[in-house]
């Protein structure tokens, strides 16, 4: 009988975008990839996928059926490890793999950023924080992204084993610097002249994202740097918003709104600074593309930024919403050359430690300790073997 194991999330674009490496590494090692998760996109290293009706919120009713779809996808498999990523995908998994896990079954969860945080709502903390205390008894292994869940965790949660893993891992082959003559070409193919100042987020347009916030810090530096732009890419409920307001702010034309782009590869290495300016972040993928690709960072103070920018190392870290530091500090950068330089290099150093080589070595090092165990059916019971 082949050794299976179960991916679930809440979508499978989930997997899509972060989880197709360690997928493909299960398939090196010989082993069944099963993915559980809502939509229908065709995923590749996967031999069965279930489109299970994962709901997003925790009170759809719909989460009851996906619960029973789940559990049943469970039992059937007898999986020997099943690991489960996002909020609901991870509840509704542990939940139903709770008889799997008496038969031997060993359940790994990632939280890429607990709900509930320093700054958080305090109804995050009455509604998820109970969830995630209660779920970690049903957990073999939880595996945090960033210090300050690590430290939460190990405080409160009761789970078997946890872990600090450097996020879902960048490719550096695909975001990689662009030297001078590189970064002129770019920024010319997509009409941009060789002297603009880029500054780049991606992200989408919500409460969280806070883009209002880097539209007023280019408000007050646009006369010192009249030649800097300012690229959004994304798309969201406050998309309108942000247009009004960069036309009340006399910066539209400074303000490029990039919608959602597939071809970040291209666009952030041509860039020259990276500004952030969400409110709460786990480990956030486009401040790790930017650094992978050399760029300085300024972004607002969060337990996902202070874990990836070193303050006047790579970057810097801003009180939220003071937008006026916030503008001084990209000056700043923009200013010295000197600055920059060292800056850009601090950022390729640092990501290191982030990159899919880096990450893959830790997660395999997680699964290795499960992986030995398998199921001796003539004795009807788990024995353990050491590679």
């Amino acid at each position: 009988m082949s050794n299976k194991v179960l991916f679930c999330a809440t979508v499978d674009f989930h997997f899509q975008a972060f989880h197709l490496p360690y997928m493909k590494w299960f398939k090196e090692q010989g082993w069944e990839v099963h993915v559980a998760a809502s939509g229908n996109m065709e995923l590749p290293y996967v031999d069965q996928k279930y489109n299970i009706s994962i709901q997003r919120s925790p009170f759809h009713r719909g989460n009851m059926k996906a619960y029973r779809e789940l559990k049943t996808v469970i039992d059937e498999n007898k999986y020997n490890i099943i690991h489960c990523h996002t909020p609901m995908g991870g509840v509704l998994a542990r939940l139903a793999a709770r008889k799997a896990r008496k038969q031997g079954t060993k359940v790994i969860y990632t939280a890429h950023g607990f709900h509930f945080c320093k700054g958080a709502p305090p109804v995050n903390w009455l509604l998820y924080y109970p969830i995630e205390k209660t779920l970690a008894h049903y957990t073999d292994c939880l595996i945090t992204i960033n210090q300050e869940d690590y430290q939460l965790a190990t405080q409160h949660f009761k789970a078997k084993r946890i872990e600090h893993v450097h996020g879902v891992g960048i490719n550096t082959e695909n975001f990689k610097p662009a030297n001078e003559k590189e970064k002129i070409q770019l920024k010319k193919s997509f009409g941009y002249h060789p002297d603009d100042f880029l500054l780049f987020y991606a992200a989408e347009f919500n409460k969280n994202k806070n883009q209002q916030l880097l539209l007023q810090s280019l408000a007050l530096i646009k006369d010192e740097i009249p030649h800097a732009k300012l690229l959004l890419a994304g798309k969201g409920p406050l998309l309108e918003n942000c247009r009004e307001l960069a036309a009340n702010l006399g910066i539209f034309h400074m303000v490029e709104f990039l919608g959602y782009r597939n071809d970040l590869q291209k666009i952030v290495p041509m860039c020259d600074v990276a500004v952030a300016s969400s409110l709460r972040e786990g480990l956030p993928v486009n401040i790790m593309e930017a650094m992978a690709c050399g760029l300085p960072i300024v972004a607002c103070s969060n337990r996902g930024h202070i874990e990836l920018v070193q303050e006047s190392l790579n970057g810097y870290i801003v009180p939220a919403n003071e937008y006026q530091t916030f503008s001084l500090r990209i000056l700043e950068i923009y200013r010295s050359k000197k600055l920059y330089r060292k800056m850009s290099m601090e950022s390729k150093r640092i990501i290191r430690n982030f990159s899919l080589n880096q990450v893959t070595k830790e997660l395999s090092n997680v699964y290795l300790t499960y992986m030995a165990e398998d199921i001796d059916e003539s004795k009807g019971k788990y024995n353990r073997t050491y590679i």
